[in-house]
C-alpha cells in the first residue's frame, strides 16, 4: 500500500477551512446589510400597505443581491485555487468553483486527486451558504407579509 492510498489528499484540504469561515462571515454580513435595507424600506412605508407587485420586486432585488454574494464567494474560492496552483487559469478556476459551490458539477474541469477533497468541501460550503440564503429569503417574505398584516 502506497502513502497516496492511505492519504490521497495530503493536507491540501486544510485550505478549505479558512475559506469556509471567511465566506460564511462575508455572506452573513451581506445578508445583514440587505436586511437593514429591507427594514429601512418598510420603515419608510410606515403603516401603509405594500402592494404585492412591490413586495415581489423587493424579494427579486434581494434574491439578485444574494446571488451576487454567492458569485463573489465563488470567486474567493477561485482565487484560492489559482493561488495554490490547483487550476491552470482564472476562467477554469471560476467555472470550477461555481460548479462546485452550486453542486452543478457539469463543467469538464477536474482537480488533481490531491485537491479533490478541497473541491468537495467547497460544495459543502455552498450548501451552507445556500441554506443561509434560503432562510434569509424566507425571513424577508415573512417580514413583508407581517408588515401588510399589521396595516
Amino acid at each position: 500500500m502506497s502513502p497516496t492510498d492511505v492519504a490521497p489528499w495530503s493536507v491540501n484540504w486544510v485550505w478549505s477551512l479558512p475559506l469556509i469561515a471567511v465566506t460564511v462571515m462575508f455572506h452573513c454580513s451581506g445578508l445583514g446589510l440587505l436586511d437593514r435595507q429591507v427594514s429601512r424600506f418598510l420603515h419608510g412605508k410606515g403603516k401603509s400597505y405594500v402592494p404585492q407587485w412591490l413586495s415581489i420586486g423587493v424579494i427579486g432585488v434581494v434574491a439578485l443581491c444574494a446571488t451576487a454574494l454567492h458569485g463573489f464567494e465563488g470567486s474567493m474560492w477561485a482565487v484560492a485555487y489559482r493561488q495554490l496552483g490547483a487550476l491552470p487559469d482564472r476562467r477554469s478556476a471560476v467555472l470550477y468553483s461555481l460548479n462546485a459551490m452550486t453542486t452543478y458539477g457539469h463543467a469538464d474541469i477536474h482537480l488533481a486527486p490531491h485537491w479533490q477533497l478541497m473541491g468537495a468541501i467547497e460544495a459543502l460550503n455552498g450548501m451552507i451558504l445556500f441554506g443561509l440564503t434560503t432562510a434569509f429569503l424566507f425571513a424577508v417574505i415573512q417580514k413583508l407579509w407581517a408588515h401588510n398584516r399589521s396595516t
